[in-house]
């Protein structure tokens, strides 16, 4: 392995032929047994260990027999990648049960469940992939030229690519970019965002209207002082009357008028108060949830990686609107406790994408679970804001390559490929505090500062384990077909 030092010291490590794994003397990674449980990241991880000469397990949802028989006999290491912590955390306890201290990678979206587990089983890293994507995503919408921002003890670190180095440098987004996002925050105070908030906003705006011109007919033209105006004039509003019928005609006439239209504002802002009681907005009128209107960032889809990047946001005090579309979505009570902006629309209607002052915004993150929907919010945007900065999640569907040889939709981000380098590199030992991306190219970031290359690597092609039976025949026809694999170099793995 070679290495290159940056200017302030870190480098970038160039690995040999085989980077997975402590080379042998003969210049091989040395053979491991690993089993993977999960689908697409599985597949993923899967095929990066295999890719390197290892033999690997791969279940998707395997009984407690089942998972038994892949833990017998020698095994390195074991990732359980599921998108249910509940199944993750099942599946730890049962291999931390069956094969105490094996090296274990899991998948945990829920912090507190990751915290409990760590506690518990020590040899047991957690990760989940909106927390290894959230750096690179987060640069990508706030500088292009940004790889990642990772945070430190001493604050935030922005990786840059120069030449052929990862540089590190401490990071605060520019001075042009937090005023943007202040007077965008100050700017969305009082400008409801749904019908309910405006008309309650009608009603109260009326009803000041008509005390503050009582108080100031009373003050002014009836010589009352301020505090017998003011009574007089909540009287007034409140449709109990005038203290007493003095003053001229018109007075009168006037005071008349103002209780018969208090009545009407009355209804108005009491409908508007009752609406939102009943059905309450992830929108504020005023206050942290309030929509900003310019220097923020527009993040559609409200998963675990949305929300983890919209609070990634808000620590650097840039303003975020997060787009749902499912009202019933797990995260959205989270996110109002947190202080996050939601509008619950479809983010493919451009009425929609107006409202949310694309063309003041910093940047959009289209980071829903599926990549066609993001294709398509990402195409809408481009008809409403032609220059907006674009950020995707993807992976590797067919109908990415397909738009993006059309034209530039944005900076696109594997998420799949984020999470299994991550996860290989945790298996084989390293520990990594992050994987970045340039181009084509990932780097795992190692627990020294330094970065290593690691490959990109296709999905697994072999059938997952289901049964007894297959698992036997697999097993028995590996072992016998070992020799000849070690002497032609073709991957090997069981399942």
């Amino acid at each position: 392995m070679t290495s290159e030092h940056s200017r302030d010291g870190r480098s970038i490590h160039k690995p040999a032929p085989n980077a997975f794994g402590s080379p042998l003397p003969g210049g091989e990674a040395p053979e491991r047994h690993f089993v993977v449980i999960g689908s697409d990241v599985a597949r993923r991880v899967c095929g990066s260990l295999r890719s390197s000469g290892h033999f690997v397990r791969h279940l998707a949802q395997p009984t407690d027999e089942e998972l038994r028989r892949a833990l017998d006999g020698e095994v390195a290491g074991v990732a359980i990648l599921l998108d249910d912590d509940v199944e993750s955390l099942r599946y730890a306890l049962a291999v931390e049960h069956i094969r105490p201290g094996v090296t274990l990678v899991v998948t945990v979206f829920d912090r507190t469940v990751a915290e409990q587990l760590t506690q518990v089983v020590p040899n047991c890293q957690v990760t989940s992939p909106a927390e290894v994507a959230a750096p690179a995503l987060l640069a990508a919408c706030l500088q292009p030229d940004l790889l990642a921002l990772i945070r430190t003890p001493s604050g935030h670190a922005g990786a840059r690519w120069e030449g052929d180095t990862v540089r590190l440098e401490p990071y605060r987004p520019p001075r042009s970019l937090r005023y943007r996002a202040r007077l965008g925050k100050i700017r969305g105070q009082l400008r409801p965002h749904d019908g309910s908030s405006r008309i309650m906003l009608i009603g109260l705006a009326g009803l000041l209207t008509v005390l503050l011109a009582d108080w100031i007919w009373s003050a002014t033209l009836n010589h009352r002082p301020p505090v017998e105006a003011l009574f007089e004039a909540v009287r007034t509003v409140s449709t109990v009357g005038p203290a007493s019928a003095h003053g001229s005609n018109a007075y009168l006439v006037f005071a008349s008028l103002a209780m018969l239209v208090t009545i009407v504002f009355t209804a108005v802002f009491t409908a508007g108060v009752v609406d939102r009681l009943l059905a309450p907005r992830s929108i504020g009128v005023v206050g942290p949830r309030a929509l900003p209107r310019a220097g923020h960032v527009v993040v559609v889809g409200l998963g675990q990686v949305g929300l983890r990047l919209c609070t990634r946001l808000q620590d650097l005090g840039v303003g975020v609107i997060a787009v749902e579309r499912d009202p019933a979505a797990p995260h959205l009570r989270l996110a109002r406790a947190l202080g996050v902006p939601v509008v619950i629309a479809d983010a493919t209607d451009r009425f929609v994408l107006r409202k949310l002052s694309l063309h003041t915004a910093q940047a959009m993150a289209a980071v829903a679970s599926d990549d066609l929907d993001n294709i398509a919010v990402s195409v809408a945007a481009r008809a409403v804001a032609p220059d907006l900065r674009m950020v995707i999640r993807a992976g590797d569907h067919e109908a990415i390559a397909e738009t993006q040889s059309l034209f530039s939709i944005g900076i696109v981000h594997d998420l799949g490929s984020l999470s299994a380098a991550f996860t290989s590199a945790s298996l084989t030992g390293l520990r990594p505090r992050g994987v970045l991306a340039h181009g084509r190219q990932l780097l795992v970031e190692r627990t020294d500062g330094t970065f290593m290359q690691w490959p990109h690597t296709v999905r697994c092609d072999h059938q997952q384990d289901r049964h007894a039976e297959a698992d036997s025949a697999v097993r028995t026809s590996a072992d016998a077909r070992r020799p000849a694999l070690r002497e032609s170099g073709e991957d090997r793995s069981f399942g």
